[in-house]
């Protein structure tokens, strides 16, 4: 949705307690996490404040996010079992 955060924990709050361990314990998990952390908060900020930016760039950025969130939700998934 538009203006709206899309952070791990309202994404997959059933995971909660793992994002929060994986973020204590895992390196590669972590940086992922604040790559798309940032990204998010960027788009977010950039939704909220009317910023000109071309169609492209946007959707190129919520590409971006997607591919980390599925990068972050996979090492979920393989940690959860």
């Amino acid at each position: 949705m538009f203006g709206e955060r899309h952070d791990l924990h309202h994404e997959f709050p059933e995971h909660a307690e793992l994002i929060h361990r994986l973020l204590g314990s895992d390196q590669e998990f972590a940086a992922l996490y604040k790559q798309y952390d940032d990204l998010d908060a960027e788009i977010l900020d950039l939704e909220q404040k009317g910023e000109p930016v071309s169609d492209e760039v946007a959707e190129e950025m919520k590409y971006r996010r997607v591919q980390l969130k599925d990068k972050l939700y996979a090492m979920l998934k393989s940690h959860a079992g």
